[in-house]
């Protein structure tokens, strides 16, 4: 073991991954490049950084660059993110730890910074216009990069280093390796010296740091419904351990029943760990292993299916990575006669002949939250209702990624996906879907109470939902 990793030797060394061959620094904090684990606790990324720190003698800065815009994404994005950094913020000062906040594409952020720095630690990415942003700053920084792996159970090149064609494929990989990489040590993160005074933004005024962002402002915050940062997320999942785990196997794919973990966003912004979240569920008592295995199998089987998708196919943001055999029916059925064909504004304006619908999609403007199981309901139409396969793909992206809190995300890619064929089999071949599977409004009354998601949904909007189902 280098000593490098010895200094941390409660991370799993499979986790970390040296980035570039460049020496550490003689002056300089350690610093920690904060991106995707935007968290003080059960964060290896923080804690390697704080490990080289007391090695070296130095201290450690946590340092996030804040971009004005990000392709696809709105305020209640930045707002719901901005409000976990307050949070990290706050933690890491317990620490005596600094979280620099500054303005800029994160690459120049922290490249700017490269220069006066020991080294940097920084966490791994699964988009790959994300993961280019790490070997950009490994490939100019002066000094070593060292990157670690946060935010899967199984880190992503063990699990698979192909493109897994489903969970069918994907679960062995992940269930013989998970018992090693489930654990999570309780350390916290610790300052070594005394940190340098570096200029950053505050994060005291949120308003002013959002009215200098230039994204789009319509799809505002949800902080009524989804509070940003980790004590939420904690929260969140306390709720659902007492609520929603007893039974979830059966009545997860209930949008009326208060049984889903709604943790989704949290993951994303990595305001709490997976491992946790995990942990808390195994160490639940009395819980029907179903409902436990179930939960597990969402949350990491298939949530890393769509990392090692992202991570592994090329065009992962696009059309052309469906499947194969999804693409030739689709496109086999392109042409055949749809009754009903609604333009983009009719769609995000949820104003569709279809009741339940136009519930579901009400719902994720006010929230940013759309059930499952809707979802899957949600993108089938939209694939039904649009002119050909390809524009139904990016009006589910566009309006996936626009509201949707959890959106830009590889479960966001790899959800959508899935709509047109990703990860699943061919079905008997219908109009327009061809051997895509279908889903339709019979299916949805007769399996859940629709109706009584529809009256939870005007009680949010305060209006009615828009026309009756036909």
């Amino acid at each position: 073991m280098s000593p490098d990793c010895a200094a941390a030797p409660f991370i799993h060394p499979d986790r970390v991954r040296r980035l570039n061959d460049r020496p550490w620094q003689p002056n300089g904090p350690v610093l920690y490049w904060m991106q995707q684990a935007q968290r003080a606790r059960d964060n290896p990324a923080l804690l390697f950084a704080c490990g080289q720190a007391h090695r070296l003698g130095v201290p450690v800065v946590v340092a996030f660059g804040l971009m004005r815009d990000y392709p696809g994404a709105a305020l209640r994005h930045f707002r719901f993110m901005l409000e976990g950094l307050a949070e990290t913020e706050r933690e890491l000062a317990r620490f005596g730890i600094p979280l620099l906040l500054r303005w800029g594409e994160p690459t120049s952020v922290i490249l700017e910074l490269s220069p006066d720095v020991a080294g940097i630690v920084c966490d791994r990415a699964y988009l790959p216009p994300l993961a280019t942003w790490r070997q950009m700053v490994a490939e100019q920084s002066p000094c070593v990069v060292w990157q670690v792996e946060t935010d899967v159970v199984v880190p992503a090149d063990l699990a698979s280093q192909r493109v897994e064609v489903a969970a069918r494929t994907m679960r062995p990989r992940i269930l013989r390796q998970i018992n090693e990489h489930l654990q999570m040590d309780d350390a916290k993160p610790h300052q070594t010296a005394s940190p340098p005074a570096l200029a950053g933004e505050s994060l005291h005024d949120l308003d002013r740091l959002g009215d200098g962002l230039t994204v789009d402002r319509t799809p505002g915050p949800v902080t009524r419904f989804f509070p940003g940062g980790s004590q939420a997320a904690e929260q969140a999942l306390d709720r659902f351990v007492c609520c929603g785990l007893m039974g979830y196997a059966a009545r997860r794919r209930h949008p009326e029943d208060e049984a889903v973990s709604r943790l989704s966003p949290y993951l994303q912004y990595g305001q709490i760990a997976v491992q946790r979240v995990a942990r808390q569920v195994t160490e639940t008592a009395g819980v029907d292993p179903a409902d436990r295995d179930a939960f597990l199998d969402e949350l990491i089987v298939r949530r890393e299916l769509a990392h090692n998708y992202t991570l592994h196919h090329p065009a992962w943001d696009r059309y052309a990575g469906l499947p194969a055999w999804a693409r030739a029916t689709l496109e086999a059925h392109a042409g055949d006669p749809r009754p009903y064909c609604y333009d983009l504004a009719t769609l995000e304006a949820a104003a569709t002949h279809d009741p339940y619908w136009n519930a579901a999609m009400t719902e994720a403007r006010l929230t940013g939250y759309m059930h499952n199981h809707l979802r899957m309901y949600w993108g089938k139409k939209i694939l039904e209702w649009s002119p050909d396969p390809e524009t139904a793909f990016a009006r589910c992206l566009e309006l996936n990624n626009r509201y949707f809190l959890d959106g830009l995300s590889p479960n966001s890619h790899a959800n959508v996906g899935w709509i047109f064929g990703l990860h699943d089999r061919p079905w008997p071949e219908r109009p327009i879907f061809g051997t895509v599977r279908y889903m339709n409004a019979a299916g949805l009354e007769r399996k859940v109470d629709i109706a009584a998601y529809v009256q939870q949904v005007k009680e949010i909007d305060g209006g009615d939902i828009k026309t009756s189902h036909k």
